[in-house]
């Protein structure tokens, strides 16, 4: 239940600063949400945040941007969001230590960063098709990345560490608890 709640939360946090007339600049919890979502549910469940995050980009593209939607435009993107999923199962499913959740947030967004102003660069008229436009991407595309790895290390650690501390707590107060008085 938790995961479908997280997930709910991913799709609220890319539609809610639009909703406020806000720009989000990258600053979701889709990267994080998605590491959760395939660390808690199985391969085969993941195709439901999948679907939920693709019915978003439709809904952003058509209804909030006022854009024309082009599947070919999403698909890479879509690959991507069941890839972090598959990323969550593999490596954070019942073993979420703080240096594989960590790798695992550098590994989704980096990945995106990469992925998705490759095809901005090779699909777009925006930047010229030569070393130089492509590292003129990727440049102007650097504070959307620095806000990306930070979402996505905020909603991770939380969603991945607060569990755990509280774990040790537990833990904790059944040692003092247990422990005979002096």
């Amino acid at each position: 239940m938790a995961a479908y709640l997280v997930l709910l939360l991913a799709v609220l946090s890319r539609i809610l600063p639009l909703t406020f007339h806000s720009a989000g600049f990258n600053f979701t919890a889709v990267g994080g949400g998605l590491l959760f979502f395939g660390a808690r549910r199985s391969r085969w469940q993941s195709l439901v945040a999948v679907l939920a995050l693709m019915a978003t980009d439709y809904y952003l593209t058509v209804f909030a941007y006022k854009y024309p939607f082009h599947v070919q435009g999403y698909v890479v993107t879509w690959i991507w969001y069941g890839a972090i999923c598959l990323l969550g199962h593999q490596m954070l499913a019942g073993k979420a230590t703080g240096l594989r959740v960590a790798g695992a947030v550098m590994a989704s967004a980096t990945s995106f960063f990469l992925l998705s102003n490759f095809m901005v660069w090779a699909g777009g008229a925006m930047y010229p098709h030569s070393v130089a436009g492509l590292a003129t991407c990727y440049v102007a595309a650097i504070p959307f990345y620095a806000n990306d790895v930070m979402s996505t290390a905020i909603t991770a650690g939380a969603l991945f560490g607060l569990p755990a501390l509280a774990r040790s707590i537990a833990a904790s107060v059944r040692e003092a608890q247990s422990m005979p008085l002096a």
